[in-house]
């Protein structure tokens, strides 16, 4: 099986995709194409998958991704980190050509953002906590450091857990209310009575609030498609001891 390469027509001809588990060298629980070293996985097969995966969306590229810790921060790549040495962030831009930057995902939501002309480009991991911070905005606001207008910017939004999906607390539900009473409009009553959460509309909502030029979601949730996807709430579920992770990438072609 070759790997699946997920593409939002809002982004244009950029070199991105959004991946799932197809294509991949894992195998037992996290058969596929597993990306995350903070997994059990095997070791050579996180960076067997991580290889195909670059050439996949971007052939000769180079992939980098940061220590994701569900904050605000974003920072700028100039070339590949080490692993061993990531910034401590949960967005990155680049106006690098040949550069991939990497986000990995098991629910969370995973923003890929590129300028009208493909010169500067972005990645951000929001999960609820990231998305209510505003990993989104900084984002945008280093694009624009780089010369880019947030205007000319699209970003689309990729596979995460949806509404469906995502039952959560009154706790959960009255962080975002303090934040925005309006935010009311992301929840919705569960069929235990519970409220659900809409990631997805919630990292949309702020991307056209910021305003982004062209907003997109793809509509796929990763907990109800387990062929698919991996999910962190459907291995909780589940029992399992251990999950995968996705990746979602985005580059800029080298310029001959």
């Amino acid at each position: 099986m070759s790997v699946e390469v997920i593409h939002a027509p809002a982004l244009g001809a950029v070199a991105h995709g959004f991946l799932g588990r197809g294509g991949g060298v894992s195998t037992g629980a996290l058969a596929g194409l597993n990306v995350g070293y903070g997994s059990s996985d095997d070791r050579d097969a996180i960076a067997e998958n991580r290889r195909r995966a670059v050439d996949a969306v971007l052939p000769g590229g180079e992939l980098t991704t940061v220590h994701q810790v569900h904050s605000a921060l974003c920072v700028e790549a100039r070339q590949a980190w080490p692993h061993d040495a990531r910034p401590h962030a949960d967005a990155m831009v680049t106006a690098t050509p040949g550069l991939l930057l990497g986000i990995l995902t098991a629910d969370c939501a995973p923003v890929l953002f590129a300028d009208r002309r493909g010169e500067v480009i972005g990645a951000a991991h929001a999960g609820w906590r990231g998305a209510l911070a505003g990993v989104t905005d900084a984002t945008i606001a280093a694009m624009e450091s780089l010369g880019a207008r947030r205007e000319h910017v699209a970003a689309a939004v990729g596979p995460c857990i949806a509404r469906d999906s995502y039952e959560v607390d009154e706790t959960f539900r009255t962080r975002f209310l303090d934040e925005d009473g309006d935010n009311a409009r992301f929840f919705t009553l569960g069929p235990a009575g519970k409220p659900h959460f809409d990631l997805p509309g919630y990292v949309a909502h702020r991307l056209v609030a910021a305003g982004v030029g062209t907003v997109a979601t793809l509509g796929l949730d990763t907990y109800a498609d387990a062929a698919r996807f991996f999910s962190y709430r459907r291995a909780t579920h589940s029992g399992e001891f251990d999950y995968g992770r996705q990746l979602s990438v985005i580059g800029i072609s080298a310029r001959a």
